[in-house]
């Protein structure tokens, strides 16, 4: 058994890996603060839940863009499943060539999941994360990483809306019934909607001609990928994968280890 971990800004995700079968998942929110024990003893009673225990498990691998959390994260998966995690960074094998100014700024669940959607669905590819933050990251046909770009987050945009004005209200992201809203909520759940719907063709549409990759697969995963991807008549997202993120650690989780039997 393996476990993957993905500490994101938002939510951590958790996931167990039998063989290449994932059996389970997991999220964490990463609001409150919590000690290694606190951590610790929760994935011990997740792990009971389905009758497992720290024994079952031959490694650990882990990415993070929270690094305040990554030490406390490394002692609870020491302390509690017997293992120390490897940590996504620099270093670690990913099967790609990362064609950017400086490979260090690039967060690592970016390349996490452009490994994992290059692997599976094959380049060309983009990848568009529906997080705390919005991401399309440019996978080329022969797997080198090219960038990309970084857009607000769904909620983010919804949230600074609410929070910077007097007088609108908290909403549900559902889709109004038309773009034109006769109501104030109507109005910003249009606005978000729609907003986004054309962002993500617009961005899409770009990377495709500069990557001269017309045909580009379009894979995406985050929260709230079904919400824009179910509202979208055109159809640019092929592809929604929810675990996505798990899937690519655990890809490169094999991919290192292979190597370092080879060494």
């Amino acid at each position: 058994m393996i476990l993957v971990i993905d500490i994101g800004n938002t939510n951590i995700k958790l996931g167990v890996y039998d063989c290449n079968k994932l059996i389970a998942s997991w999220r964490l929110s990463v609001s409150a603060p919590r000690t290694s024990d606190e951590i610790g003893i929760y994935i011990k009673n997740l792990f009971e839940e389905i009758g497992l225990s720290k024994d079952d498990f031959e490694g650990v691998i882990m990415s993070s863009v929270q690094p305040s959390l990554n030490y406390t994260f490394e002692r609870a998966c020491e302390y509690y499943v017997g293992k120390k995690p490897m940590i996504v960074g620099p270093g670690t094998k990913t099967g790609l060539n990362i064609k950017y100014s400086n490979p260090q700024e690039v967060g690592a669940d970016r390349i996490v999941n452009s490994v994992a959607a290059y692997k599976l669905y094959g380049g060309p590819c983009i990848v568009i994360d529906f997080g705390t933050a919005t991401t399309f990251n440019a996978i080329s046909a022969s797997g080198e990483f090219l960038g990309g770009c970084i857009a607000p987050g769904i909620k983010t945009s919804l949230n600074s809306l609410t929070d910077s004005t007097a007088k609108l209200p908290t909403v549900e992201l559902v889709k109004p019934n038309s773009v034109i809203g006769k109501t104030t909520i109507g109005n910003m759940q249009s606005g978000i909607i729609y907003g986004f719907i054309g962002l993500v063709k617009n961005i899409v549409a770009a990377i495709k001609k500069e990557m001269k990759a017309p045909d580009a697969k379009v894979i995406a995963t985050g929260g709230l990928s079904e919400l824009i991807t179910s509202n979208d008549d055109e159809n640019t997202i092929d592809k929604v994968d929810r675990v996505l993120t798990l899937n690519g650690l655990k890809l490169i989780y094999n991919m290192n280890n292979q190597n370092q039997a080879k060494e």
